[in-house]
């Protein structure tokens, strides 16, 4: 089968491999519908330290079923799946609390070693998917490939983040970047009962698209100046850093009101970060982070999309063939793209 494979040195080829098969009874494999080409997925081939070559990429994916073993209880081949970035047990402490991300069996799609032993991605034509039972979940009459294929983790993410923030209706909310996931964090707020939401983001285009669909944007340059205007000066409900790194924190801090809440769903590598101890105890400020998780949230997920509240494709900036991931790649790299989808 075809798949992209991490060629080192950042960049990402398009070979033919040997087909997966069903290795555990509890395993399903899928044949790859949609797939997309994540920031994840770049973060991974940037710093690659824990992707060895030749490794599978991907993480987002909905395809038909094509083979179970012998413990599926849940799924049957031919049943169109949606599956989470990653997989966890279902039957754990962990799991049973709803707490999937750390499950003891943890493995990330895609990503090398980074969050778990290896597991082979979805930017390929089949996916083998452990602990099926859990980790995939239906794919209702009505959502469309393209809707479907954020369930697993842009969507999630965005939601996780905004049921992290314990939003009170009418709410102000900053949403820090305006990728994918800042872009449905905005549109999950919006949903969940946000009054005002203010979408930072130093990109023209992204900053459009936030505009067109219900978010007040500034460019980071102006962002305290206009979240001062819109809350008399107090700062904002909720922080949500959709960027992550020391920037995003720092930004968050300087946008929040007193009491408020910051949470951060960007992709930290750094060890460490410089809280601002004395202002965070004096002003009761509340730090969170969150992931998303499919297998937790996925009946609010389906329902926000099937009912036609929120409408993920709005960041699809195309589709392409495998054989047109690298260029993809490259693509949203240098941020001329927003969100490409791939059909197999």
């Amino acid at each position: 089968m075809k798949a992209v494979l991490f060629a080192g040195n950042g960049t990402v080829t398009v070979e033919s491999v040997a087909e997966p098969v069903v290795e555990d009874p509890a395993d399903a494999v899928v044949r790859v519908r949609r797939a997309a080409v994540c920031g994840t997925d770049l973060h991974a081939v940037t710093h690659g330290e824990h992707l060895p070559r030749g490794s599978v990429l991907g993480h987002e994916y909905v395809g038909e079923i094509v083979g179970t073993g012998p413990a599926v209880r849940g799924h049957q081949v031919g049943d169109l799946v949606v599956g989470a970035d990653f997989t966890a047990c279902g039957t754990c402490w962990w799991c049973r609390r709803g707490d999937h991300w750390e499950c003891p069996q943890r493995r990330f799609f895609g990503t090398g070693a980074a969050y778990g032993p290896p597991l082979a991605g979805s930017q390929a034509e089949l996916v083998r998917v452990p602990f099926a039972d859990t980790v995939l979940r239906p794919v209702p009459a009505g959502i469309a490939l393209d809707a479907a294929v954020f369930l697993g983790d842009t969507l999630a993410t965005g939601y996780a983040a905004v049921r992290r923030a314990e939003l009170t209706p009418g709410d102000t909310v900053v949403v820090l970047g305006g990728g994918p996931v800042g872009q449905l964090t905005s549109l999950t707020a919006q949903a969940c009962g946000a009054g005002t939401v203010i979408v930072v983001e130093p990109v023209a285009a992204r900053r459009d698209l936030a505009a067109r669909e219900g978010a007040v944007v500034a460019d980071p340059t102006i962002a305290e100046a206009i979240v001062a205007h819109l809350t008399d000066g107090r700062g904002a409900d909720a922080v949500i850093d959709a960027v992550g790194g020391t920037l995003g924190l720092d930004t968050a801090f300087t946008l929040v009101r007193r009491r408020g809440t910051i949470v951060s769903v960007g992709v930290h590598t750094d060890a460490t970060f410089a809280l601002p101890v004395a202002r965070a105890f004096a002003d009761e400020l509340t730090m969170r982070f969150a992931i998303g998780d499919l297998m937790r949230d996925g009946e609010a997920l389906v329902a926000l999309v099937a009912s036609g509240v929120l409408d993920p494709t709005v960041v699809a900036s195309g589709t392409v063939a495998l054989d047109d991931v690298p260029e993809a790649y490259r693509a949203m790299a240098q941020r001329r793209t927003l969100k490409t989808l791939i059909a197999t």
